[in-house]
């Protein structure tokens, strides 16, 4: 039986992201990468945002980026910041994975789907379909599966970022390309949780215009046309205008305790591990924290079972926001606009990010509705019911 030192499942994101990381933290150690061959199973095209610094280490792959964001409010309020020293910044997964795949030489690349992970005292072992549908078995010292969960826990508020969005080109200049907007809060909102619109320009005439819910359910495909109808036409006014693609996602949004170790053997990572941001959706800096974290355990020669993307206070702050918007407490448009209102924009993404200290946390707390959120959190730590969902497995 085949048998490597480090076993990774899935090539999106966070396996590509480990397997470079590895590559240069593990010298003489056999890695393979595992990806199914079946259309069905691998995920889309995506589109990945984060923010840093102006120079980043994937820089090479960047395809857009923004130095000044701005908000809308369900009032048409608008509020433009520059984002300095930080910088918005957006990956095709395409490119990333060229980039990427480019410095994976000595790793070795396995066409499979993977059926089942047995953990052991002292190895895991991979049960695989192999390209042709012939049963396969890889033996490996650790594996980092990438793969999604199949439900979370009923104990969990699981809310989904979901969405849809067009690759937009107008007749006129409509956009302001020195800006990206990061949330417009004139959509309608629904019942529970939040909606806005998502606007990346790459041209005065070329964007990507998203319609985004923070909900339970998922629209269909006509739900989503709509939404995008009316805010490219109602709110955008943006005249004449053509699409030439199309993406379409959702991210789980949960309280449920997704941490790295599974097993003696087996362990999580992106979405799967935690590194998904609960409150927001963001996932591409987290699973850079979380490789990064796990090459430098691997290479030090510890077990790593406490690379966590995010700390237990921020994932805290983050269960009490999703009760608030999953049970009704909090107005999600009310609330995300106090924050933009009340913060400088710089000290606002570093809190989004999990950035900040106890003591910035407050102050960006008492920006928030303070009466929604004291119920909620006094709520959320009596025992009781919560509200759950089976989590998506498509990411953004």
């Amino acid at each position: 039986m085949d048998r490597v030192n480090v076993a990774i499942v899935g090539a999106g994101a966070a396996g590509l992201s480990l397997a470079h990381r590895l590559t240069k933290r593990l010298d003489g150690r056999s890695i393979a990468l595992v990806e199914t061959a079946e259309s069905a199973l691998r995920p889309p095209v995506r589109t990945w945002c984060f923010w840093e610094t102006a120079r980043g280490e994937w820089d090479g792959a960047v395809s857009g980026r923004w130095p000044a964001l701005s908000v809308f409010g369900p009032d048409g309020t608008q509020w433009c910041s520059s984002a300095a020293p930080l910088v918005y910044k957006m990956i095709r997964s395409p490119d990333f994975e060229s980039l990427v795949r480019g410095d994976l030489a000595d790793v070795r690349p396995i066409e499979a789907t993977v059926l089942d992970v047995v953990d052991g005292a002292g190895g895991a072992l991979l049960r695989m379909r192999d390209a042709v549908g012939r049963p396969a078995e890889l033996a490996a010292d650790v594996v980092f599966d990438s793969r999604p969960p199949v439900a979370f826990p009923p104990s969990a508020v699981t809310l989904r970022q979901h969405f849809r969005g067009w690759f937009v080109r107008t007749a006129e200049p409509r956009f302001d390309t020195g800006a990206a907007v990061l949330m417009d809060l004139r959509t309608p909102q629904p019942d529970r949780g939040v909606s806005f619109g998502y606007v990346l320009p790459f041209s005065a005439h070329e964007a990507l215009v998203e319609y985004t819910e923070f909900s339970q359910d998922v629209l269909d495909r006509a739900g989503y046309e709509a939404a995008l109808h009316d805010y490219t036409d109602r709110v955008l006014d943006l005249g004449e205008f053509s699409v030439t693609g199309t993406e379409q996602g959702a991210i789980p949004m949960t309280t449920a305790p997704l941490r790295v170790p599974v097993g003696r053997r087996v362990f999580r990572i992106g979405t799967a591990g935690g590194a998904t941001r609960p409150s927001t959706g963001y996932t591409f800096a987290g699973v850079q924290r979380q490789t990064e974290q796990i090459a430098a355990a691997l290479a030090a020669g510890r077990r790593p079972g406490g690379s966590a993307a995010h700390s237990r206070r921020h994932l805290f702050m983050d269960a009490v926001l999703l009760r608030g918007l999953a049970e009704g407490r909090i107005d999600g448009a009310d609330f995300f606009a106090s924050l933009f209102r009340g913060n400088p924009l710089p000290r606002l993404l570093d809190f989004l990010d999990g950035r900040t200290t106890p003591l910035t946390d407050l102050t960006v707390g008492a920006t928030a509705p303070i009466g929604p959120m004291l119920s909620t959190l006094w709520a959320h730590v009596r025992p009781g019911p919560a509200l759950a969902r089976e989590p998506d497995d498509t990411q953004s």
